[in-house]
């Protein structure tokens, strides 16, 4: 539990350095701007295509999702505008107390709080939320929420594009990123990165399978509570299963399959908690480093204590 605990604390130690933050910032704006590009281009197809759906589910079925999702989006906004509003009037101050170096270290840990202080009252206050919600949703007409629902699931399409593009960049860039992490922190230790093109095979055959459970998945994603499962569930293994087989290829080299197995339950735990990164867009971006840099951690304190 110790190792598991350290990890964690390297982990975020080193997203707020700005070598971790060069690297998720830059590969998050690039692929950010593809989608919004991409969502430019096919808006009115995805909007048609989530209408279609959503035409053949029953209106109980839709004002409860509806209502689930507004209640989620809210919580969404409330984050970005906390964000926004301590900026707004303290930026000039934080940029007075705060080297330029450690300002999107700061940055990361307001976005952060301002998160969790939203979900402690979601989690306190939910139900009341999603009740006026569905009060909401029952006093206007069909079309309104089928439009309203429509547009929703769409931007959820994108932003789904945009997570699983970040983690399969996340994976191309790792050799290059854990060399950098290596020079700086473990420059004596040994490590493995001949195995790189077997990593590229297997981020895309991840991928693939991603893409394949999300589109068999995808009605499920119109019932309230089970969409939310699914969603967590299918970000979760991916990031599991692609970065660590990246880390441990890197880490332990040909025993890499045995000592995934070995570990798989504190590797199930760093992909977990570095999925919940996804709920916070802008931030999203550092879910992925954030579970390479705690595998990377985790699995040479490890092999280090295997070789004692």
């Amino acid at each position: 539990m110790q190792d598991f605990m350290d990890a964690l604390l390297f982990s975020f130690k080193e997203l707020l350095r700005q070598n971790t933050t060069k690297y998720a910032m830059g590969s998050g704006f690039v692929v950010t701007l593809v989608w919004i590009l991409i969502g430019y281009a096919l808006w009115p197809s995805l909007v048609g295509f989530t209408s279609s759906i959503l035409s053949m589910l029953p209106f109980s079925m839709i004002q409860s999702n509806g209502a689930w999702m507004l209640s989620s989006f809210i919580w969404l906004q409330a984050v970005l505008i906390t964000f926004a509003l301590i900026f707004a009037f303290l930026g000039n101050l934080i940029s007075q107390k705060v080297q330029n170096h450690h300002y999107s270290a700061f940055a990361l840990i307001i976005a952060l709080g301002s998160a969790l202080f939203w979900g402690v009252v979601w989690m306190s206050e939910g139900d009341v939320i999603y009740e006026q919600a569905l009060k909401l949703f029952t006093w206007l007409p069909f079309e309104t929420i089928e439009k309203a629902l429509s547009y929703l699931i769409a931007f959820y399409i994108l932003y789904t594009g945009v997570i699983i593009t970040l983690i399969f960049v996340t994976s191309m860039l790792s050799s290059s990123y854990f060399n950098t992490i290596k020079e700086e922190h473990f420059p004596y230790d040994t490590f493995y990165d001949e195995a790189e093109s077997k990593t590229v095979v297997k981020t895309i055959k991840d991928t693939a399978i991603f893409l394949g459970l999300s589109i068999v998945t995808l009605p499920l994603l119109f019932i309230p509570i089970l969409n939310f499962i699914i969603l967590v569930v299918l970000w979760v293994w991916l990031m599991k299963d692609t970065l660590a087989y990246d880390t441990s290829n890197y880490v332990f080299g040909k025993d890499a399959e045995q000592k995934r197995q070995e570990y798989k339950i504190a590797t199930w735990g760093f992909a977990i908690l570095g999925s919940l990164f996804n709920f916070i867009p802008v931030f999203n971006v550092f879910g992925p480093y954030f579970t390479e840099l705690a595998l990377l951690y985790y699995y040479k304190e490890k092999r280090d204590l295997s070789q004692e």
